[in-house]
């Protein structure tokens, strides 16, 4: 108990964000009312047993302590569980959820900056009114608007009062094994429905800033964002250099994205710590004089902070960046206070306030990457430094840099296995580009948006830096060509990622403390590490199966055994790889797929419209032509429709006996709909992919 006396927050924040997990996971667990008559019971037990501990009665002072401390820590797992509770805004009467009856109207305002796709704008907003049965009622919902860019000359803006027609939708959950949970993500911004318009569904009515503040912090972050475009040549170099200064990385092209990703620089391209926490170190070296005043360290302190949040409204005040100048507030109001205080205990009161305010940033990758990067830093990077004191500058400098990039890669490796299925070989070099060159990006993009109305200057501010990110990018490029930059379609699952992260943690351990304990351990942390690798090769990838993926309409289907995907699918979905990375790579990396045949399978012979397939003693017919030929009294296992090939299912039973029906992702959804009505006639089973999700077969 003594060691943890100077982690008093620390113990709070682990047993708050216990509470938040188990709000999240497990809402249904205790009911409101009893949970906060339990934090009632707990609290005045606290307050009890640390008025006998003061006046000594009845136990050993130390024993009431560690009493007080139990039954403390309980109240503050009920507390966090509270507030997930509170935090879920569908618990409200106005919410859409409640709302049975069909909505005509919608009477929506945006709450953030609309966001550009492909061929619709993506726009999240908070309905205030909704018009049902002939009448309008409050409401009180966010929802997902997808409005069609077809004749939309402009873009909507923060703060528009929209009125749409329509039903909203409830999102759905994912349609393919490992598909990212769109409904679980947007759900943690209390977002449950989304809704696609037309252009002519939907016009604007008023304009209602929900916060002026944010309205004029993102027209700050506007201003700055053409500011710096219009000093700066060429398209990538003015997309980089929003990314790195505003943290706007909508001009960021997919080469750029890949590239930085595959070399361990991705951090970069999002304003969060490692920005923030450059403008702080230059704050501290320019108000070091002021420091040995007085009061000068409160003063630095206060400079700091008022700083800080500035470049925080000039971005827009984006949750990452929120995220990171919250936390460096902390630790600017603890360095004059720092007799005090320990550095773990500011980032875990910074944590605490943010998840008080917003108890699912604990879901956010962000939000885990941050804190566990910055906790790896703090823990590490002395440690890792003292091991070689060069004698030269420029050594010196580049050994600092390599210590910060080894400790926050240590700190983030399960995380980032877990999340993206890849760890980058060369981030040490990488590194060692990018955080001085984003530093020295970061610096003169600010000294563009100060000096922005002297032309010359800040021209020739805008030439250096437009040099300076190609000579970046030429870095990050040339590191992304070099053989075995990186390792991809690495699968561990949550458990396993917590396992690795105790793992480090318990070997970090070792090496301070040099104690057996840490090495019986490790061992057993090992043990079970190669117990659920065993697991999940047995369950996932020592298998055989089958499955038609959901990709609306495409049909796609894998025929997977011994790490190789047979795969068929349409010519359009082949060629678009970002449908294939988003609907079916993660199962294929969960299974352990390495190898992909896309050429003509030899099992496959092609027929009139159809096709047939003859695949460890299963026989798949597929249908992909209305002008399809059979003869009849053929038998198979499994009938795979696609392209709305087949209209009337009786017809089709006359010439095929077959034990499954599947209706792929390539109809539509009306074509689907009759088909099930049809077989709900016969005896038929049959499964639709748009309606029920991949359709998978283990053999």
């Amino acid at each position: 108990m003594i060691r943890w006396i100077p982690y008093a927050f620390v113990r709070i924040v682990l047993f708050f964000i216990l509470g938040i997990y188990l709000g999240i996971d497990y809402g249904e667990l205790i009911d409101p009312f009893y949970g906060r008559l339990i934090f009632l019971i707990l609290g005045a037990s606290y307050g009890i047993v640390v008025w006998c501990s003061w006046k000594k009665l009845f136990l050993p002072g130390y024993k009431l302590k560690v009493i007080a401390g139990i039954i403390g820590l309980s109240a503050i797992v009920i507390a966090g569980f509270l507030n997930v509770y509170s935090s879920k805004q569908f618990h409200k009467t106005e919410h859409l959820i409640h709302i049975q009856s069909p909505v005509e109207f919608s009477k929506l305002v945006i709450t953030n900056l609309p966001e550009e796709k492909a061929n619709s704008w993506k726009i999240e907003s908070l309905i205030k009114a909704v018009k049902t049965e002939g009448e309008w009622r409050t409401c009180d919902s966010k929802i997902m608007l997808y409005v069609s860019k077809r004749d939309l000359t402009a873009a909507f803006r923060y703060g528009d009062v929209l009125l749409v027609k329509g039903q909203p939708q409830l999102v759905a959950g994912p349609a393919n094994p490992e598909e990212f949970d769109y409904k679980r993500f947007v759900g943690f911004k209390n977002i449950y429905h989304q809704q696609f318009a037309k252009s002519g569904d939907v016009k604007q009515i008023g304009h209602e800033p929900p916060s002026w503040i944010t309205y004029y912090a993102l027209g700050c972050r506007q201003w700055a964002d053409a500011a710096l475009r219009q000093h700066i040549e060429g398209e990538r170099e003015q997309g980089l250099a929003s990314a790195l200064v505003l943290g706007v990385t909508d001009g960021l092209d997919n080469d750029v994205l890949s590239a930085y990703k595959a070399t361990g620089a991705m951090h970069v391209l999002a304003v969060s710590g490692l920005h923030v926490g450059i403008l702080y170190g230059l704050l501290l070296l320019v108000l070091k004089p002021l420091a040995k005043l007085k009061f000068g360290p409160w003063v630095v302190a206060g400079v700091s902070i008022v700083v800080l949040w500035g470049y925080a409204f000039v971005t827009g005040l984006s949750p990452s960046v929120l995220r990171a100048v919250t936390m460096f507030s902390f630790v600017a109001i603890a360095r004059p206070a720092s007799y005090r205080t320990n550095m773990y205990n500011t980032v875990a009161a910074s944590a605490f306030f943010i998840l008080w305010y917003d108890p699912f940033l604990l879901m956010s990758v962000g939000f885990q990457l941050s804190y566990l990067a910055v906790l790896g830093i703090v823990y590490m990077q002395s440690g890792l430094y003292n091991l070689w004191e060069p004698t030269n500058r420029l050594l010196d400098e580049i050994w600092k840099v390599s210590c910060v990039s080894v400790a926050a890669q240590l700190a983030t490796f399960s995380l980032g296995l877990l999340y993206f299925h890849q760890f980058p070989n060369y981030f040490l070099l990488s590194n060692l580009f990018v955080i001085p060159g984003s530093f020295i990006v970061l610096i003169l993009g600010l000294l563009i948006l100060v000096v922005g109305a002297l032309q010359p200057i800040a021209s020739a501010l805008g030439f250096i830096l437009g040099w300076i990110i190609k000579l970046l990018n030429y870095i990050i490029f040339a590191l992304e060509d070099l053989p075995f930059s990186l390792i991809e379609d690495v699968y561990i699952t949550p458990l396993q990622c917590a396992l690795l992260l105790v793992l480090i943690a318990t070997v970090l351990m070792l090496i301070h403390s040099r104690r057996f304990k840490w090495v019986i351990t490790s061992f057993f942390i090992v043990s079970m590490l190669c117990l659920t690798q065993w697991w999940h090769f047995y369950k996932n990838v020592n298998v055989q199966k089958m499955i038609v993926y959901n990709v609306k309409g495409h049909f796609a289907i894998d025929f997977i055994q011994d790490g190789q995907s047979y795969f068929m699918g349409d010519t359009a979905l082949q060629n678009d790889e970002a449908k294939i990375g988003f609907h079916i790579t993660p199962h294929r990396t969960k299974a352990g797929v390495d190898k992909i045949i896309t050429k003509r399978l030899a099992f496959r012979q092609e027929l009139s419209g159809c096709a047939l397939m003859v695949w460890k003693g299963k026989t798949f017919l597929q249908i992909h032509d209305p002008a399809f030929v059979l003869t009849p009294g053929i038998k198979v296992d499994f009938v795979i429709i696609s392209n709305d090939a087949v209209k009337n299912l009786q017809a089709l039973e006359t010439y095929v006996q077959m034990d499954q029906l599947i209706v792929d992702s390539s109809n539509s959804v009306y074509s689907a709909e009759k088909l099930l009505e049809q077989a709900a006639t016969t005896k038929a089973r049959a499964y639709s992919v748009l309606h029920q999700g991949a359709f998978e077969f283990y053999l």
